[in-house]
C-alpha cells in the first residue's frame, strides 16, 4: 500500500488491516466490467456467506489456484474428483454446498454464454450501466433493488445469492458506490445544473 494513504480517513470495515484497507483503497467500489472479474466476485461472496470478508480475502489467492484461476469454463468441467480436491484444500473454505454452488455457477455462466448472454451487460442492466451512488451516511445491508437481483440470480439457478450477498456483491463491484462521506474515496454527488430559462 502506498505509505501516504495509511493515514487517510476510511470506510469503518476497513479497520487497520493492511490487507483490508488495501482491498478497500483500490478494488472495493471500482467500478467492474470484465465479465469473469464480476463472476468471481460473486462466487467468492457466496463464500463469505456467514463469514466475515477479511477470512476469504485472507484465501484468496488459495481460491484462485483451486479454481483454475475463477475460469468458468474450466470450472464448468469440474468433475466429483476436484470436488473431493477441494474438500481436502486446507487453503479455502471448505463447504461442500459453497464448492458445488460455484461448478453449478460457472456452468450457468457458460450456458448464458453460449446463447450470446454477455454476464458483465446482464449484471450491469440492473443499474442501466450505471454506478449508483450511496448518500454516504447509511450504508444498508440490503436494497430493493438488491432483492430484485437476487430474484434474478436465484431464478437462473445461482446459489448462495441472498439479498444481503446480492448487495455485498453490487458493493465490491463498483454497481453501488457506498464509501461514506468521511472516505477518501468518497465521490460527492455532482451539483445539479439549474437551468435559468423558464
Amino acid at each position: 500500500m502506498h505509505a501516504h494513504l495509511d493515514s487517510c480517513p476510511r470506510c469503518a470495515w476497513a479497520g487497520s488491516d493492511p490487507q483490508m484497507r488495501a482491498y478497500h483503497d483500490h478494488e472495493w467500489g471500482v467500478p467492474t466490467h470484465d465479465p469473469r472479474a464480476l463472476w468471481e466476485s460473486l462466487m467468492l461472496e457466496g463464500f463469505q456467506a456467514g463469514l466475515a470478508w477479511i477470512t476469504v480475502l485472507r484465501k484468496r489467492v488459495a481460491f484462485r489456484a483451486a479454481f483454475a484461476g475463477f475460469d468458468p469454463e474450466r470450472v464448468a468441467r469440474f468433475c466429483a474428483d476436484d470436488v473431493a480436491r477441494l474438500m481436502a484444500d486446507a487453503g479455502i473454505i471448505r463447504s461442500r454446498a459453497k464448492i458445488e454452488a460455484t461448478l453449478h455457477g460457472a456452468r450457468i455462466y457458460c450456458e448464458m454464454a453460449a446463447r450470446g448472454e454477455d454476464f458483465a451487460a446482464f449484471c450491469w442492466s440492473f443499474t442501466d450501466g450505471q454506478v449508483l451512488q450511496g448518500d454516504g451516511h447509511t450504508v444498508p445491508a440490503s436494497t430493493d433493488l438488491s432483492a430484485r437481483v437476487s430474484k434474478e440470480l436465484k431464478r437462473r439457478g445461482f446459489k448462495f445469492v441472498g439479498p444481503t450477498i446480492a448487495y455485498a456483491w453490487m458493493q465490491a463491484v463498483g454497481m453501488v458506490d457506498d464509501h461514506t462521506a468521511a472516505c477518501f474515496r468518497y465521490r460527492r454527488p455532482a451539483p445539479q445544473r439549474i437551468d435559468a430559462t423558464p
